[in-house]
């Protein structure tokens, strides 16, 4: 059986209309301390997170991919990323949980092209000048935060789209340096989900997608446990939840226009699928993103 991932305003804090500000900072070992360094797999539904190591090393799951890296590096989780960290006790670093939707309308406004930074999960090493050109900018928004004066909201997403700007090009950058070679499993995990992110919409069964890649149905599943931890079924599942979230959050369509352009058969499977894997309706689950969004604008 699948299990349901959760979803947090910030980890351990359960996500709720009633959640305000668009932005948060706190260091490392605030919160990741209290759980003996080890953050479960999670969603946040609406909030993007920022994350620099100035010391230690962390274990990383990122939609669907196991990683590990050590001080110092950076790491970028969109809105609706099945993520988990492991850190040692020795980690310490600033993190910035912020709303994306908010990001996104004014990255449009000043920079289109940040908006694919925004929606790409990153996990990159630094150099100490990279990480000495980015920490002024995090003790910036931590005083904002702490000010909580007129305006530190607005200020805050201000500086936190001037850092997401030097991410963008850190990113770019770095996209040759970060190449490397990749075993043969890896390289089979990274073709099956380049088929999954292509066809999910078809509902193609295991075997099928094995297939695809010359291989059986159980050496698939084999595979997929013992590189992410997961089945090829909660690959494939996951990748139908995230657009499915996606569509409730970020479109006008009704549940049954979205039931029919992810391919299922009927509404009220749709609605199966949905409430098995979040623990809500796909009308309740838009109903109280909507509400959190209203509530933010009134704030």
């Amino acid at each position: 059986m699948a299990r349901a991932i959760p979803n947090y305003s910030l980890y351990g804090d359960q996500a709720s209309p009633g959640w305000l500000a668009s932005f948060d900072f706190e260091w490392i070992p605030q919160r990741s301390k209290p759980y003996n360094w080890d953050i479960q797999p999670h969603t946040h539904d609406a909030f993007l997170q920022l994350l620099v190591l100035r010391q230690g090393r962390v274990r990383v799951l990122v939609d669907h991919e196991r990683l590990e890296a050590e001080a110092p590096c950076l790491i970028l989780v969109p809105a609706q990323t099945v993520h988990s960290f492991r850190f040692s006790d020795d980690t310490d670093g600033p993190v910035v949980t912020a709303a994306q939707r908010p990001l996104e309308s004014l990255a449009d406004l000043v920079m289109p092209a940040l908006r694919e930074t925004l929606r790409t999960p990153q996990l990159m090493p630094l150099t100490a000048d990279e990480l000495a050109r980015l920490m002024p900018l995090f003790h910036a928004i931590e005083a904002e935060h702490r000010l909580a004066d007129t305006g530190h909201t607005a200020a805050g997403m201000s500086l936190l789209t001037a850092l997401l700007v030097q991410v963008a090009r850190l990113h770019r950058l770095k996209k040759e340096h970060l190449a490397r070679p990749r075993s043969r499993r890896a390289e089979q995990i990274e073709t099956f989900r380049r088929l999954v992110d292509a066809r999910y919409r078809e509902h193609l069964p295991v075997p099928a997608y094995a297939a695809l890649l010359g291989i059986t149905a159980g050496q698939l599943t084999r595979l997929c446990r013992e590189v992410l931890g997961l089945s090829s079924l909660d690959v494939i599942n996951a990748r139908l939840l995230h657009e499915a979230q996606r569509e409730l959050i970020y479109t006008p369509n009704s549940i049954k226009q979205i039931a029919v352009s992810l391919g299922f058969g009927d509404e009220a499977y749709f609605g199966r699928f949905f409430r098995k894997h979040k623990g809500l309706t796909p009308r309740e689950y838009r109903a109280q993103a909507l509400a959190e969004w209203s509530d933010e604008a009134a704030g």
